[in-house]
Protein backbone atom coordinates (compact mmCIF):
# COMPACT_ATOMS: atom_id res chain seq x y z
CA UNK A 1 0.00 0.00 0.00
CA UNK A 2 1.22 3.39 -1.36
CA UNK A 3 1.70 6.68 1.87
CA UNK A 4 -0.91 8.48 1.03
CA UNK A 5 0.44 12.13 0.64
CA UNK A 6 -0.78 15.72 -0.11
CA UNK A 7 0.47 19.05 -1.45
CA UNK A 8 2.40 21.20 1.46
CA UNK A 9 2.83 24.97 1.78
CA UNK A 10 5.59 26.57 3.75
CA UNK A 11 5.70 30.44 4.36
CA UNK A 12 4.88 32.58 6.30
CA UNK A 13 1.26 34.49 7.27
CA UNK A 14 1.08 38.19 5.62
CA UNK A 15 -2.11 39.54 6.30
CA UNK A 16 -4.57 38.87 9.41
CA UNK A 17 -6.78 35.85 8.75
CA UNK A 18 -10.54 37.45 7.85
CA UNK A 19 -13.37 35.11 9.35
CA UNK A 20 -16.42 34.84 7.46
CA UNK A 21 -19.44 32.78 7.61
CA UNK A 22 -21.99 30.79 4.61
CA UNK A 23 -25.74 31.05 5.04
CA UNK A 24 -25.48 27.70 6.51
CA UNK A 25 -23.19 28.30 9.31
CA UNK A 26 -19.62 26.98 7.66
CA UNK A 27 -16.83 28.73 8.53
CA UNK A 28 -14.12 29.84 5.97
CA UNK A 29 -11.11 32.36 6.40
CA UNK A 30 -9.04 34.18 3.72
CA UNK A 31 -6.02 35.35 4.21
CA UNK A 32 -2.62 36.05 2.10
CA UNK A 33 0.21 34.29 2.58
CA UNK A 34 3.88 34.55 1.42
CA UNK A 35 6.77 32.34 0.56
CA UNK A 36 10.37 32.98 0.84
CA UNK A 37 12.45 31.76 -2.10
CA UNK A 38 16.36 31.78 -2.06
CA UNK A 39 18.73 30.97 -4.83
CA UNK A 40 21.76 28.46 -4.22
CA UNK A 41 25.25 29.87 -5.77
CA UNK A 42 28.35 28.25 -6.99
CA UNK A 43 30.04 28.67 -4.04
CA UNK A 44 27.38 27.01 -2.09
CA UNK A 45 26.03 29.82 -0.38
CA UNK A 46 22.04 31.18 -0.79
CA UNK A 47 21.08 34.23 -1.73
CA UNK A 48 17.37 35.07 -0.27
CA UNK A 49 15.09 36.29 -3.14
CA UNK A 50 12.10 38.60 -3.02
CA UNK A 51 9.17 36.58 -0.91
CA UNK A 52 5.77 35.66 -3.47
CA UNK A 53 2.36 36.06 -2.03
CA UNK A 54 -0.41 33.88 -2.31
CA UNK A 55 -4.17 33.73 -1.42
CA UNK A 56 -4.76 30.90 1.16
CA UNK A 57 -8.07 29.16 2.07
CA UNK A 58 -9.27 27.04 4.61
CA UNK A 59 -13.30 26.02 5.69
CA UNK A 60 -14.59 24.77 8.72
CA UNK A 61 -12.57 23.48 11.84
CA UNK A 62 -9.58 24.73 9.98
CA UNK A 63 -10.80 28.04 9.12
CA UNK A 64 -11.46 28.85 13.17
CA UNK A 65 -8.35 27.73 13.96
CA UNK A 66 -6.38 29.75 11.84
CA UNK A 67 -8.66 32.78 12.78
CA UNK A 68 -7.35 31.94 16.63
CA UNK A 69 -4.40 30.84 16.40
CA UNK A 70 -2.22 33.17 13.37
CA UNK A 71 -1.00 36.36 13.60
CA UNK A 72 1.14 38.41 10.73
CA UNK A 73 4.03 36.85 10.75
CA UNK A 74 3.69 33.22 11.71
CA UNK A 75 5.65 30.31 9.76
CA UNK A 76 3.40 27.73 8.93
CA UNK A 77 3.24 24.45 7.28
CA UNK A 78 0.28 23.44 5.71
CA UNK A 79 -1.59 20.55 3.48
CA UNK A 80 -4.17 20.88 0.77
CA UNK A 81 -4.33 21.69 -2.57
CA UNK A 82 -4.15 24.56 -4.85
CA UNK A 83 -7.85 25.35 -6.40
CA UNK A 84 -7.86 27.32 -9.59
CA UNK A 85 -10.78 29.82 -10.21
CA UNK A 86 -12.77 31.96 -12.33
CA UNK A 87 -13.51 35.70 -11.20
CA UNK A 88 -16.50 37.22 -12.26
CA UNK A 89 -14.16 39.55 -14.62
CA UNK A 90 -13.02 36.35 -15.83
CA UNK A 91 -9.39 36.30 -14.48
CA UNK A 92 -7.83 32.56 -13.56
CA UNK A 93 -6.77 32.96 -9.98
CA UNK A 94 -5.56 30.25 -8.11
CA UNK A 95 -5.91 29.75 -4.03
CA UNK A 96 -3.91 27.36 -1.68
CA UNK A 97 -6.99 25.13 0.53
CA UNK A 98 -5.53 24.50 3.14
CA UNK A 99 -6.84 21.57 4.97
CA UNK A 100 -4.58 21.36 8.06
CA UNK A 101 -2.30 24.09 9.20
CA UNK A 102 0.04 24.30 12.12
CA UNK A 103 3.01 26.49 13.02
CA UNK A 104 6.39 25.87 11.50
CA UNK A 105 8.16 24.01 14.06
CA UNK A 106 12.01 24.96 12.81
CA UNK A 107 11.03 28.87 13.19
CA UNK A 108 8.65 28.90 16.07
CA UNK A 109 8.94 28.38 20.01
CA UNK A 110 6.18 26.95 21.80
CA UNK A 111 4.66 24.60 24.48
CA UNK A 112 3.59 21.54 23.61
CA UNK A 113 0.47 20.88 26.18
CA UNK A 114 -0.93 17.38 26.47
CA UNK A 115 -3.58 16.19 28.27
CA UNK A 116 -2.74 14.55 31.46
CA UNK A 117 -3.05 10.67 31.31
CA UNK A 118 -5.96 9.09 33.35
CA UNK A 119 -5.12 7.75 37.03
CA UNK A 120 -5.22 3.94 36.85
CA UNK A 121 -6.45 2.26 40.26
CA UNK A 122 -4.10 -0.54 40.09
CA UNK A 123 -0.67 -0.04 38.38
CA UNK A 124 0.73 -2.21 35.43
CA UNK A 125 1.70 -5.39 36.09
CA UNK A 126 5.74 -6.03 36.26
CA UNK A 127 7.63 -6.77 32.99
CA UNK A 128 8.62 -10.60 33.45
CA UNK A 129 12.66 -11.01 33.87
CA UNK A 130 13.34 -12.58 30.28
CA UNK A 131 15.15 -16.12 30.56
CA UNK A 132 18.39 -17.03 30.29
CA UNK A 133 19.16 -18.54 26.82
CA UNK A 134 19.15 -23.06 26.48
CA UNK A 135 22.52 -23.88 25.85
CA UNK A 136 23.38 -27.76 25.01
CA UNK A 137 26.06 -29.87 23.48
Amino acid sequence: MSIPTEMALSGFIATDPDLHFTADGTAYCRLRVGVELWRKEADGTFTALEPTFHDLASFDATAREIYARFRPGDSFVAGGYVHEFETKHGEIREEFVARKIGHNANRTNYAVIRPKQPITAEPPPPTPAAEPPAVGF
